[in-house]
């Protein structure tokens, strides 16, 4: 019997108030194809609770056009500017209110974490990451936007997260059974007994 190969879809959005960009990819077994990437501008928009309805509306709208199997989101970083920070998190939020409007499981990637995964460098900019993505995902297209290929980039974070062990992939429950199940890739750590 043949083993099928499962397909899924992942959206990955890098949330703003002014500009949020987004990324669909296709993953067939090992492989990843390029969907859709692009952003939404807010720039427009004077009222942050109107910049608020319109992440909802078109990320729903998204959405609802690709449906993804699971939506990547990047985690608000913080600065030093607490209101900035703010503004992020509400736009995150509403992001992911929209998924879970619509049953859609979410996962969220830090940025130092998504930029990692890509270039294998969590200081990595914004254009070393758009290159790179251009590369793995075989496009020539520059995007107008490098929110566009950001979001982009969280979804090819998220596929890259599986750990695979002979082919299979395997997930784990805690620290401990991840240990006791790979005893000769950790080494020198004792794991506490249960009580």
């Amino acid at each position: 019997m043949l083993n099928e190969k499962k397909e899924r879809v992942i959206m990955g959005i890098d949330p703003g108030t002014a500009v949020m960009g987004y990324g669909v990819i296709l993953e067939k077994g090992n492989k990843t194809e390029l969907i859709s990437l692009g952003v939404v501008k807010m720039t427009h928009l004077d009222d942050p609770f109107l910049k608020l309805q319109r992440i909802f509306e078109k990320t729903v709208v998204l959405l609802d056009q690709y449906k993804p199997d699971v939506l990547a989101i990047e985690a608000p970083f913080y600065g030093k500017n607490i209101q900035v920070l703010l503004k992020l998190g509400r736009a995150q939020g509403t992001a992911i209110a929209a998924a879970l409007s619509r049953n859609i499981s979410v996962t969220e990637y830090s940025p130092r974490k998504i930029k990692q995964s890509i270039t294998g460098s969590g200081n990595a900019t914004k254009e070393q990451v758009a290159a790179m993505l251009q590369r793995l995902l075989n496009f020539k297209e520059t995007p107008e936007f490098l929110d566009a290929t950001d979001g982009l980039a969280v979804a090819v974070c998220h596929s890259f997260q599986k750990i695979t062990t002979g082919g299979k992939s395997k997930t784990y429950s805690g620290w401990e059974s991840f240990v006791s199940d790979n005893k000769t890739k950790v080494k020198g750590l004792a794991v506490k007994g249960k009580k």
